[in-house]
Protein backbone atom coordinates (compact mmCIF):
# COMPACT_ATOMS: atom_id res chain seq x y z
CA UNK A 1 0.00 0.00 0.00
CA UNK A 2 2.74 2.44 0.70
CA UNK A 3 5.64 3.72 -0.67
CA UNK A 4 9.03 4.62 1.53
CA UNK A 5 9.65 7.48 -0.94
CA UNK A 6 5.84 9.12 -0.57
CA UNK A 7 6.06 8.94 3.34
CA UNK A 8 6.03 12.50 3.79
CA UNK A 9 3.36 15.22 5.17
CA UNK A 10 1.42 17.29 2.53
CA UNK A 11 -2.17 18.72 3.27
CA UNK A 12 -4.91 19.24 1.55
CA UNK A 13 -8.00 21.55 1.93
CA UNK A 14 -10.66 19.86 3.96
CA UNK A 15 -12.56 18.07 0.75
CA UNK A 16 -15.87 17.65 2.44
CA UNK A 17 -18.35 17.89 5.52
CA UNK A 18 -21.72 17.93 6.89
CA UNK A 19 -22.30 21.39 8.01
CA UNK A 20 -25.45 21.83 11.10
CA UNK A 21 -26.77 24.08 13.10
CA UNK A 22 -26.97 23.57 16.69
CA UNK A 23 -30.55 22.09 16.22
CA UNK A 24 -29.35 20.10 13.40
CA UNK A 25 -26.56 18.55 14.83
CA UNK A 26 -29.45 17.33 17.95
CA UNK A 27 -31.68 16.42 15.45
CA UNK A 28 -29.09 13.90 13.59
CA UNK A 29 -27.69 12.52 16.79
CA UNK A 30 -30.89 11.79 18.22
CA UNK A 31 -32.45 10.00 14.83
CA UNK A 32 -28.99 8.07 14.90
CA UNK A 33 -29.98 6.54 18.46
CA UNK A 34 -33.31 5.88 17.15
CA UNK A 35 -31.98 4.19 14.75
CA UNK A 36 -29.15 2.23 16.56
CA UNK A 37 -30.99 1.53 19.88
CA UNK A 38 -33.15 -0.98 17.11
CA UNK A 39 -29.56 -3.28 16.55
CA UNK A 40 -30.57 -6.45 18.43
CA UNK A 41 -27.83 -9.59 18.54
CA UNK A 42 -29.63 -12.61 16.56
CA UNK A 43 -28.69 -16.02 17.06
CA UNK A 44 -31.87 -17.54 14.25
CA UNK A 45 -31.43 -16.15 10.85
CA UNK A 46 -32.94 -16.64 8.06
CA UNK A 47 -32.04 -18.29 5.04
CA UNK A 48 -32.77 -15.07 2.94
CA UNK A 49 -29.88 -14.39 0.29
CA UNK A 50 -27.65 -11.41 0.85
CA UNK A 51 -26.41 -9.51 -2.37
CA UNK A 52 -22.51 -9.02 -2.43
CA UNK A 53 -23.07 -5.56 -3.16
CA UNK A 54 -24.30 -5.05 -0.47
CA UNK A 55 -21.50 -6.55 1.84
CA UNK A 56 -19.19 -5.06 -0.03
CA UNK A 57 -20.90 -1.48 0.54
CA UNK A 58 -21.10 -1.94 4.62
CA UNK A 59 -17.19 -3.11 3.97
CA UNK A 60 -16.40 0.18 2.21
CA UNK A 61 -17.89 2.17 4.82
CA UNK A 62 -15.48 0.16 7.71
CA UNK A 63 -12.88 0.87 5.54
CA UNK A 64 -13.45 4.79 5.92
CA UNK A 65 -12.61 4.41 9.72
CA UNK A 66 -9.84 6.14 11.54
CA UNK A 67 -6.14 4.36 12.23
CA UNK A 68 -3.11 4.87 13.77
CA UNK A 69 -0.63 6.44 11.13
CA UNK A 70 -3.62 5.85 8.83
CA UNK A 71 -2.25 2.08 8.28
CA UNK A 72 -5.52 0.69 8.09
CA UNK A 73 -4.19 -2.68 9.63
CA UNK A 74 -7.43 -4.56 9.04
CA UNK A 75 -8.70 -7.03 6.46
CA UNK A 76 -12.13 -8.49 5.88
CA UNK A 77 -12.82 -12.04 4.78
CA UNK A 78 -16.39 -12.20 3.52
CA UNK A 79 -17.71 -15.45 3.18
CA UNK A 80 -20.98 -16.68 1.30
CA UNK A 81 -20.17 -20.36 0.42
CA UNK A 82 -21.98 -23.35 1.83
CA UNK A 83 -18.98 -25.51 2.53
CA UNK A 84 -16.59 -23.31 4.19
CA UNK A 85 -18.64 -21.59 6.21
CA UNK A 86 -19.22 -25.09 7.84
CA UNK A 87 -15.71 -25.69 7.87
CA UNK A 88 -15.59 -22.90 10.09
CA UNK A 89 -18.68 -23.76 12.25
CA UNK A 90 -16.83 -27.05 13.00
CA UNK A 91 -13.73 -25.61 13.60
CA UNK A 92 -15.58 -23.28 15.58
CA UNK A 93 -17.33 -25.22 17.62
CA UNK A 94 -14.83 -27.50 18.94
CA UNK A 95 -12.84 -24.83 20.47
CA UNK A 96 -15.96 -23.60 22.32
CA UNK A 97 -16.17 -27.06 23.74
CA UNK A 98 -13.63 -26.70 25.27
CA UNK A 99 -14.54 -23.11 26.40
CA UNK A 100 -17.83 -24.29 27.75
CA UNK A 101 -16.20 -27.42 29.02
CA UNK A 102 -14.63 -25.18 31.91
CA UNK A 103 -11.81 -23.59 30.23
CA UNK A 104 -13.34 -20.18 30.42
CA UNK A 105 -13.83 -20.33 34.14
CA UNK A 106 -17.09 -20.82 36.33
CA UNK A 107 -17.26 -16.73 36.45
CA UNK A 108 -17.29 -16.16 32.86
CA UNK A 109 -19.79 -19.09 32.26
CA UNK A 110 -22.23 -17.59 34.99
CA UNK A 111 -22.24 -14.03 32.99
CA UNK A 112 -22.55 -15.82 29.76
CA UNK A 113 -26.30 -17.52 31.49
CA UNK A 114 -28.61 -14.68 31.04
CA UNK A 115 -27.52 -14.11 27.38
CA UNK A 116 -28.18 -18.45 26.57
CA UNK A 117 -25.45 -19.00 24.63
CA UNK A 118 -23.82 -22.53 24.16
CA UNK A 119 -20.98 -24.49 22.29
CA UNK A 120 -23.00 -24.63 19.27
CA UNK A 121 -23.20 -22.49 16.17
CA UNK A 122 -25.77 -23.45 13.82
CA UNK A 123 -25.93 -19.85 12.66
CA UNK A 124 -22.58 -19.99 11.14
CA UNK A 125 -24.04 -22.50 8.81
CA UNK A 126 -27.09 -20.10 8.40
CA UNK A 127 -26.69 -16.76 8.38
CA UNK A 128 -26.36 -16.32 4.13
CA UNK A 129 -22.92 -14.56 5.06
CA UNK A 130 -19.52 -14.76 7.37
CA UNK A 131 -17.18 -11.75 7.74
CA UNK A 132 -13.87 -12.61 9.67
CA UNK A 133 -12.27 -9.42 10.60
CA UNK A 134 -8.52 -10.28 10.36
CA UNK A 135 -5.86 -6.98 12.09
CA UNK A 136 -2.92 -6.78 10.24
CA UNK A 137 -0.04 -6.68 13.17
CA UNK A 138 2.82 -4.87 10.16
CA UNK A 139 2.69 -4.16 6.59
CA UNK A 140 4.74 -4.36 3.59
CA UNK A 141 5.79 -1.21 1.69
CA UNK A 142 5.96 -1.17 -2.07
CA UNK A 143 9.29 -2.89 -2.12
CA UNK A 144 8.26 -5.98 0.20
CA UNK A 145 10.22 -4.98 3.42
CA UNK A 146 8.40 -4.72 6.60
CA UNK A 147 6.69 -1.47 8.77
CA UNK A 148 4.82 -1.72 12.03
CA UNK A 149 1.04 -0.71 12.24
CA UNK A 150 0.32 1.17 15.56
CA UNK A 151 -2.60 1.26 17.81
CA UNK A 152 -3.60 -2.12 15.85
CA UNK A 153 -6.09 -2.93 18.63
CA UNK A 154 -7.75 -0.03 18.59
CA UNK A 155 -7.95 0.84 14.78
CA UNK A 156 -9.60 -2.48 14.20
CA UNK A 157 -11.96 -1.87 16.68
CA UNK A 158 -13.23 1.41 15.71
CA UNK A 159 -13.43 -0.31 11.60
CA UNK A 160 -15.62 -3.63 13.47
CA UNK A 161 -18.08 -0.22 15.22
CA UNK A 162 -18.40 1.09 11.49
CA UNK A 163 -19.21 -2.19 9.80
CA UNK A 164 -21.88 -3.44 12.59
CA UNK A 165 -23.10 0.35 11.94
CA UNK A 166 -23.18 -0.23 8.37
CA UNK A 167 -24.68 -3.51 8.18
CA UNK A 168 -27.37 -2.64 10.71
CA UNK A 169 -28.07 0.87 9.03
CA UNK A 170 -28.30 -1.40 5.85
CA UNK A 171 -31.21 -3.13 7.48
CA UNK A 172 -29.47 -6.26 7.94
CA UNK A 173 -28.85 -8.07 11.68
CA UNK A 174 -25.29 -8.90 12.64
CA UNK A 175 -23.66 -11.21 15.72
CA UNK A 176 -20.84 -11.25 16.62
CA UNK A 177 -18.69 -14.31 17.58
CA UNK A 178 -15.31 -15.05 19.12
CA UNK A 179 -14.13 -18.17 19.34
CA UNK A 180 -10.32 -18.65 21.30
CA UNK A 181 -8.37 -19.49 19.71
CA UNK A 182 -9.07 -18.20 15.89
CA UNK A 183 -5.67 -19.32 14.56
CA UNK A 184 -7.88 -22.03 12.05
CA UNK A 185 -9.22 -19.19 10.23
CA UNK A 186 -5.75 -18.25 8.70
CA UNK A 187 -5.25 -21.28 6.94
CA UNK A 188 -8.80 -21.65 6.18
CA UNK A 189 -8.95 -18.30 4.34
CA UNK A 190 -5.54 -17.80 3.14
CA UNK A 191 -4.65 -15.03 5.11
CA UNK A 192 -0.71 -14.23 5.97
CA UNK A 193 0.94 -14.80 9.45
CA UNK A 194 0.68 -10.59 10.08
CA UNK A 195 -2.95 -10.69 10.32
CA UNK A 196 -4.57 -12.09 13.53
CA UNK A 197 -8.48 -12.71 13.04
CA UNK A 198 -10.32 -10.97 15.75
CA UNK A 199 -13.76 -11.83 15.37
CA UNK A 200 -16.88 -13.41 12.69
CA UNK A 201 -19.72 -11.60 12.13
CA UNK A 202 -22.47 -13.61 11.34
CA UNK A 203 -24.57 -11.49 8.76
CA UNK A 204 -28.41 -12.20 7.51
CA UNK A 205 -31.61 -11.15 8.34
CA UNK A 206 -33.16 -12.43 11.11
CA UNK A 207 -35.68 -15.55 11.20
CA UNK A 208 -39.33 -15.13 11.69
CA UNK A 209 -39.50 -16.81 15.21
CA UNK A 210 -35.63 -14.75 16.12
CA UNK A 211 -35.61 -14.22 20.34
CA UNK A 212 -33.35 -11.94 21.83
CA UNK A 213 -32.65 -12.37 25.51
CA UNK A 214 -34.14 -9.97 28.14
CA UNK A 215 -31.29 -8.94 29.82
CA UNK A 216 -29.65 -7.98 26.13
CA UNK A 217 -32.07 -4.99 25.75
CA UNK A 218 -31.24 -3.58 29.22
CA UNK A 219 -28.67 -0.39 28.26
CA UNK A 220 -27.24 1.17 30.95
CA UNK A 221 -28.35 4.50 31.11
CA UNK A 222 -27.03 8.09 30.18
CA UNK A 223 -26.05 9.22 33.39
CA UNK A 224 -23.80 5.65 34.23
CA UNK A 225 -22.11 5.89 31.02
CA UNK A 226 -21.03 9.56 30.61
CA UNK A 227 -19.33 12.10 32.90
CA UNK A 228 -19.24 15.89 31.24
CA UNK A 229 -16.67 18.46 32.67
CA UNK A 230 -17.50 21.77 31.18
CA UNK A 231 -20.52 23.36 29.31
CA UNK A 232 -24.11 22.13 30.20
Amino acid sequence: MFAKENLKYEPIALPDRIDLDDSGMHDEAARFFERMKKRHSVREFSERAVPRRVIEECVRTAGTAPSGANHQPWHFAAISDAEAKHRIRLAAEAEEQDFYAGAAGDEWLKALEPIGTGPEKPHLDIAPWLIVVFAQRWGTFDDGTKFKNYYVPESVGIATGFLLAALHHAGLTALTHTPNPMNFLNGMLDRPPSEKPTMIVAVGHPAENATVPRVAKIKKPLEEILTVFGAR
